[in-house]
């Protein structure tokens, strides 16, 4: 018999909203192709990447209020290295108005949240599932002016214990930036590191609790309107040799992994899946594949987790680690498969991410 209870779980509040800049400006500029076609569907604006960590309150001097506090610091720094994240989509000005992402600095937002209930009641509850896509913060992407919508977002929300959650959502356009790229390990580290100097006494600069408010309440507006429940995700890695690489290959991969992935979530998607391969840094492929064709029968699964894809070591506690991390894809118009490639001396490790609408076959 499950442990889990009937909490009810209060409406989260939001009580502020910040903007991220790297700490310098970025110069040259980085630019990332998207190759989607003539016909970009929404699927390109609406899906993210969702990652929450859970922190229980482990000293006095802990708490979700300081660490966004640092966070307005750290996530700066480590945005140097990383500009891309910061960027902004846009229809280029030098290809014929096509679509790329841009390092123009513009940030990322910054959530810090409240909500009305012990940490340890929360991640007990029934409704966890439902409800936790409360704790992380995205808004679709514009698609007139993309220009406009932020590509990252982190939200800190304060349990009544005392305990917290980090929760960050990124757009899948940079899945690979944010997963093989280390990001989040970068930054953690770099965290850690700066409250470590600070001997963990001196308040930071941007604390909450310490500025004036304004009327003492909180903002309101929407959080994030899609639910944890709309897709089902399985990870598959794929060795491959690099000479062997290409689009015809990746279709027919991604459609063996689908369907792999549909005999073992006992959901299907419709006639049609988007694909979304990590050509290279500089470079995204989108395109809308069939579900027919020919399936490579030689095709070797081999199962993989969210934290072999290099979150595992993520720790923004400097020492207190996660009582619980979640990740889940949005899955807003039918199904998608992301392939992330690790290039290595002539081979070619392929992570592929299927996500499929959860509703069940019949």
């Amino acid at each position: 018999m499950s442990n889990q209870t009937a909490t009810v779980v209060p409406k989260l509040s939001i009580e502020a909203i910040q903007t991220v800049t790297p700490m310098r400006i970025t110069e040259p500029r980085q630019t990332r192709q998207v190759l989607a076609g003539d016909v970009v569907g929404p699927g390109i604006f609406q899906r993210c990447l969702n990652m929450v960590q859970y922190y229980r309150k482990e000293r006095e001097d802990d708490s979700g209020w300081l660490l966004a506090g640092w966070i307005k610091e750290t996530l700066g720094i480590a945005l140097m290295e990383q500009p891309m994240i910061s960027g902004r989509l846009r229809k280029g000005e030098k290809n014929e108005g096509k679509l790329e992402i841009v390092s123009n600095d513009c940030g990322i937002r910054l959530i810090e949240a409240s909500i009305g209930i012990n940490l340890s009641e929360f991640l007990e509850t029934k409704q966890r599932e439902d409800v936790e896509a409360q704790l992380v913060f995205w808004k679709d992407i514009d698609e007139q002016n993309p220009q406009f919508s932020p590509l990252f977002y982190v939200q800190v929300t304060n349990f009544e214990c005392g305990g917290y959650s980090i929760g960050i959502s990124c757009s899948i356009l940079l899945t690979d930036v944010l997963l093989k790229k280390e990001f989040l390990k970068a930054w953690a580290d770099i965290h850690n590191k700066v409250i470590n100097e600070n001997n963990k006494q001196k308040l930071p600069l941007f604390y909450l609790p310490g500025l004036e408010r304004t009327n003492g309440s909180s903002l309101d507006i929407i959080t994030s309107s899609s639910s944890k429940n709309s897709g089902k995700t399985l990870i598959f890695k794929i060795n491959a040799r690099t000479e062997t690489l290409g689009s015809e290959w990746c279709r027919k991969m991604a459609l063996a992994c689908l369907e792999e992935a549909e005999n073992n979530l006992g959901s299907v998607t419709g006639g049609e899946f988007s694909l979304f391969v990590n050509e290279s840094f500089d470079a995204i492929k989108v395109e809308s594949c069939s579900k027919q064709g020919v399936l490579d029968s030689e095709m070797e699964f081999n199962r993989a987790k969210w934290d072999d894809l290099g979150t595992i070591e993520v720790n923004f506690g400097d020492g207190n680690k996660p009582a619980l991390v979640s990740y889940w894809l949005t899955s807003i118009s039918g199904g998608f498969v992301i392939v992330i490639p690790s290039l290595e001396e002539g081979t070619c490790t392929l992570n592929v991410i299927v996500t499929i609408p959860n509703h069940k076959s019949g």
